[in-house]
């Protein structure tokens, strides 16, 4: 044999040990995925177990879970929730106990989350929650535990997710730990977080006052709720009932209610209920502790802010020191690093609900639809499940399907046998930012030196050394400024002209946030499921204090309601006679003042709620409740009302046309009309251009405004209309603060337009130039030809809005950009191409100071018929399966994305005949 011939029947033979290498690698692989994909059929013996269950599944694998009492119920809820999504619930618990380092390792994000958790003391809440709850609850949470429980049991880590097989490459990880009835109720620590309000419009406000030195031209950046031009949920300005609930029946004019009088009051009865919950027998704390305090009951006083005149100046004078800034940016960096377990906490946040009443329905009742706008993720963040007991009694009153969470038992969203109900995010002001003088471990109020309350946490890093953390808090609530150490050398000196200030004291902020007081939403979740009626639902509801919600609602009897609940504070006056800052909880308060103190909270009894408003329809998308002159402040920054006026508009259209119909309520849900496009396109035609610019413009002629992928004109439109904002306002503003092109974007360009030579057009940028309107707006349009000529080619009549914005779903946390390209893609699905925008109906929305990937969007939809429950529609943003490789994985993405639904089975004979797979539990030894 020659050489060559040798040489090359070796490489021959080193080919084939490489591919044989390859298939066992792969078949390796294969095993290790396919490996914790569940049995989801046969039986299953189950300790614990009063009596047989069954849990049928249709062929999207959604389980419908029947058994003959409820914590049987709760228990294989349990079951189901590991065999799907355990992982899921692990990472969860990870990151609500400040413990995710455990699980990824050494990461300097990671570990800064942790310090967090751990400063915020979630995990101590939640304990609290646990011990104060109903008897009830705690035995359905227990009995949800003990069926998890019995899922992992036995189970090796690989057996239960490849996400852990995968994991332990880096670090060896320790033993799965048996699941609590805390590990439940911590995760509405981080929706209650996830979904908290004006947070970033706080903290802005007081970074750009350093840059802008202009507290009147902040404002502009924070407009109004426009109230002349968008509806409220209730209707009125300040009609008793409207604004604080005191019984009446009555509204001063809108589109949601309409009546006179107070029945409750003792008034004549008029056509709308609005007010108070006083006939459903809700209650408030009688307590009357500190509500600055962190962990305490909840006070009652309901004084709201005074309002006084605060100077630019004052304003300026308090947040532009180097010392504040600092401590300023150091919390806003700690807070920013927790990941977002349920979506971004930008742009996207809301969500569409309304419910329509039976006299404008072509069945004759309510129907009744909502989609919740939250983060992308695989899987999505919701779980569908049916809870049903054999015989409905009051030992086991369930009978209830819908959306929950893997984790939590119960249904959150969705309906029983006799009433449905649909979540958006109520946003009330629920936490304050308190700039503290801080020396050692005491801090200053009203002249006196306090002390901070201290405690130290140890926390865990897999593969690495543990981190021990001081944990420091005042009256107002932790330190977050202390989770990043290099606040612990910011600022020297006082914040406020003329105070004198030690060397040895220097600033910390301080997180007041009424989620950090025990509350009582476990109990809410539950009671609501098998809530009957009006009054049931509205005390169920409000028990709801954190996430605080608006909550719509329809019953098969015809009626339709609302209530808003939450644990919302009640604000000091601040110093009256000469207000440094605005007491109303829009900029960070003076934590040396208590003047500036939190003094209570809102009664329960003042939340707004309507019941049977003579429009025959109630819209909740996140815009203003109720008028701006009640007492019961709410917050100052609302949803600007875009979604809901054009959900408005097209109820209107529908009925004018037809009685509406289920095909009429998912039509609203998929539409995609940009309502900035409306007011800011007939400016953009009236501009002179080049030709080049031109041929992009004149796709904007006979464009109808709406985004579906395949639209040019609204390619061309959103690049112009992020141009616009980084031309106009990026100069100014600080890092961190850059327009996301959302609603409140759309409220102030729509403002500024009226001034074309206000300051905010000219570009500080360019020298020896003072810009206007029409010639930032001229920029923007050929600033924006040129790059969708780069990215999608020189012809615009082929570009594609769905080229540019485009949708990943991704895993937490082996789906990041930090993970190799060939695990994300095993966990990772998309991009896709997706329609809407932000502050769209159809909600996919971007970032403009960013790129148009989509960072939030409808996480379900659902279609609840009041007259017929089986024909209700719903879809989920994924699948109920958190395995890669498994067929329900991403089995609904497709028709989410298309804005198609699904059949909803309830009844018994329902489910049975969609069933496609069976697993029945007995009790163990039987």
């Amino acid at each position: 044999m020659t050489r060559r011939r040798a040489l090359r029947v070796s490489a021959i033979g080193a080919a084939v040990v490489a591919v044989i290498a390859v298939v066992v690698v792969v078949a390796l692989a294969v095993t290790i995925i396919r490996r914790p994909l569940p049995d989801r059929g046969g039986e299953v013996s189950m300790a614990g177990l009063a009596g047989p269950a069954s849990v049928i599944r249709d062929d999207r694998g959604v389980p419908q879970i029947y058994a003959d009492n409820a914590t049987d119920l709760f228990r294989v809820q349990g079951y189901v929730n590991a065999q799907d999504r355990f992982f899921e619930m692990d990472v969860r618990r990870h990151v609500t106990a400040g413990r995710l380092s455990e699980l990824v390792g050494s990461n300097d994000d990671a570990l800064t989350a942790d310090k967090l958790v751990r400063t915020l003391g979630w995990r101590e809440v939640a304990t609290k929650e646990y011990e104060q709850a109903s008897e009830s609850t705690r035995s359905y949470l227990e009995a949800y535990a003990a069926g998890v429980n019995t899922y992992i049991k036995g189970r090796s880590k690989s057996e239960l997710s490849v996400s852990y097989s995968v994991l332990e490459r880096k670090n060896k990880l320790g033993d799965i730990e048996p699941w609590t009835p805390v590990d439940s109720l911590a995760w509405l620590k981080a929706m209650a977080w996830d979904l908290r309000s004006n947070y970033d419009e706080e903290l802005n406000r007081a970074s750009a006052i350093n840059v802008v030195r202009n507290a009147d031209r902040i404002a502009q950046l924070f407009p109004e709720y426009p109230y002349d031009e968008h509806a409220t949920i209730i209707d009125g300005q300040a009609a008793a009932g409207n604004q604080t609930g005191s019984g009446t029946k009555g509204n001063a004019g809108g589109n949601n209610g309409n009546a006179g009088g107070s029945k409750a009051d003792g008034g004549t009865e008029g056509d709308a209920k609005t007010g108070t919950g006083t006939d459903a027998n809700t209650s408030d704390s009688t307590s009357t502790e500190d509500a600055s305090a962190s962990l305490v009951p909840t006070a009652t006083k309901t004084t709201q802010t005074t309002k006084t005149s605060t100077t630019a100046e004052n304003v300026a004078d308090v947040y532009s020191s180097q010392a504040a800034q600092d401590a300023l940016t150091s919390a806003n960096k700690a807070l920013q690093s927790l990941p977002d377990v349920v979506g971004s906490s930008s742009e996207g946040n809301g969500s569409n609900s309304w419910v329509v009443a039976g006299d404008l329905t072509e069945t004759g009742l309510p129907l009744l639809a909502n989609d919740p706008h939250l983060g992308v993720s695989m899987p999505g963040v919701w779980s569908q499940v049916g809870l049903h007991c054999n015989t409905v009694s009051a030992d086991c009153p369930f009978d209830v399907s819908g959306y929950s969470f893997a984790g939590l038992p119960g249904v959150v969203i969705g309906h029983n046998a006799r009433i449905s109900w649909g979540l958006t995010n109520l946003a009330p002001d629920v936490t304050d930012f308190f700039l503290e003088k801080v020396t050692g471990d005491t801090y200053q109020q009203d002249g006196k030196t306090l002390q901070l309350t201290t405690r130290d946490e140890t926390i865990k890093v897999a593969g690495g050394d543990p981190v021990t953390i001081k944990v420091r808090s005042t009256k107002h609530g932790p330190l977050v400024s202390d989770v990043l150490s290099d606040v612990a050398e910011a600022g020297k000196t006082s914040p406020v002209p003329g105070e004198k200030v030690l060397r040895s004291t220097s600033y910390g902020v301080a997180l007041n946030w009424s989620a950090l007081t025990p509350g009582t939403a476990m109990d809410a979740i539950l009671e609501l499921d098998v809530a009957e009626d009006f009054p049931s639902f509205r005390r169920a509801v409000t028990k709801l204090d954190a996430p605080a919600q608006n909550v719509i609602y329809a019953d098969v009897d015809g009626n339709i309601g609302y209530q808003a609940p939450g644990r919302i504070p009640v604000r000091g006056t601040g110093d009256t006679q000469n207000q440094k800052v605005p007491a109303d909880g829009t900029w960070p308060q003076i934590g040396w003042d208590s003047r500036y103190d939190w003094t209570g909270y809102v009664k329960k009894r003042d939340l707004p709620w309507v019941e049977n408003p003579q429009s025959g329809y109630i819209i909740a998308a996140n815009q203003a409740v109720t008028g701006p002159d009640g007492t019961a402040q709410i917050t100052s920054d609302w949803d600007y009302g875009y979604r809901s006026e054009r959900i408005k508009d097209l109820l209107d259209k529908a009925h004018a046309e037809h009685p509406i119909t289920v095909d009429d309520m998912r039509e609203i849900q998929n539409d995609t009309y940009n309502p900035i496009a409306e007011m800011l396109v007939p400016m953009l035609l009236e501009q002179k251009t080049d030709d080049f610019t031109q041929s992009a413009v004149d796709l904007l002629k006979d464009w109808d405004f709406t985004q579906p992928t395949d639209s040019a004109a609204a390619a061309y439109f959103n690049t112009v209309w992020a141009k616009l904002l980084d031309l106009t306002f990026s100069d100014e503003l600080p890092e961190g603060f850059k327009p996301d092109g959302g609603d409140r974007w759309f409220e102030v360009v729509r403002e500024l337009m009226k001034q074309p030579r206000d300051e905010w057009w000219d570009d500080g940028r360019t020298d020896d130039v003072v810009e206007t309107r029409d010639e930032v707006l001229r920029r923007a349009m050929t600033s924006a030809r040129l790059e969708l000529t780069q990215r999608l080619g020189k012809d615009p009549s082929k570009w594609r809005w769905g080229k540019l914005h485009r949708v990943t779903l991704e895993q937490t946390p082996l789906g990041g950009d930090d993970v190799p390209d060939l695990v994300s893609k095993l966990f990772n699905k998309g991009p896709y191409e997706a329609p809407g925008g932000s502050s769209i109906v159809n909600a996919f929305s971007w970032d403009a100071s960013g790129d148009f990937s989509v960072t939030a969007a409808p996480s379900m939809r659902m279609i609840v018929d009041l007259s017929n429950l089986d024909n209700s529609r719903w879809v989920n943003q994924t699948g109920v399966s958190g395995h890669p490789w498994d067929k329900h994985y991403d089995d609904q993405v497709s028709a989410w994305l298309k804005g198609e639904d699904f059949a909803w089975p309830f009844t018994a004979d329902a489910v049975k005949a969609a069933k496609d797979e069976e697993q029945t539990f007995k009790p163990e030894g039987s």
